[in-house]
């Protein structure tokens, strides 16, 4: 519903943020990570992404200095079991790249190690979340993607669009990136049709 609120960062305090604009102040949740980069700018102004949590009891605005934090607080709270208090506070103990590379590298007790998030809870969000953030194919996650999964994601979505089936698609990317990670969006295409 908000994509954003840009104004004057009014009161801020490591777990939530007031900012104001067009003559109204939002009270806004932050994790520590989106604190850390706006505690310096008091009175300044500053554009916070937003996530709108609207239940039958519950109203709240969360705010996060980057789209990519937003991208990952949306994946964690799509897990079963990993609300948004939950979500904050991983994002409050790891930063965002290293909570990406816990999930990746399947790192359970890294991520067991956060607050309220015990050992069944983060093998659930490695097994859910590593694939999404790996092929970078996950919409909220616009972004936050590496280079390599964006060349990825976009060496996908042109294989398909030319009528190849996705197993197979994926079956060429995999084989092609394992033999040269760092490969052109373009040359990953064309090693791929010779596969295909």
């Amino acid at each position: 519903m908000y994509e954003y609120i840009q104004g004057t960062l009014a009161e801020l305090n490591p777990a939530e943020a007031i900012l104001e604009a067009g003559g109204v102040g939002y009270k806004i949740l932050i994790s520590l990570g989106t604190f850390s980069q706006i505690e310096h700018r008091g009175g300044e102004t500053v554009k916070l992404y937003l996530y709108h949590l609207l239940r039958e009891d519950e109203e709240a605005l969360y705010g996060f200095a980057t789209k990519e934090e937003r991208g990952l607080f949306t994946l964690l709270i799509s897990v079963n079991g990993v609300g948004p208090g939950t979500a904050r506070m991983m994002l409050s103990s790891l930063s965002s790249d290293e909570l990406q590379n816990a999930i990746i590298g399947g790192d359970v007790a890294r991520i067991k190690s956060i607050k309220g998030i015990g050992a069944k809870t983060a093998e659930r969000i490695i097994l859910e979340l590593r694939d999404k953030i790996v092929k970078g194919d996950s919409k909220p996650l616009a972004g936050f993607t590496t280079v390599k999964s964006e060349v990825r994601a976009e060496a996908f979505n042109a294989l398909v669009l030319l009528g190849f089936a996705k197993p197979n698609v994926e079956k060429a990317l995999d084989k092609v990136l394992t033999a040269t990670p760092e490969i052109s969006l373009e040359n990953l295409i064309k090693n791929c049709l010779k596969i295909l």
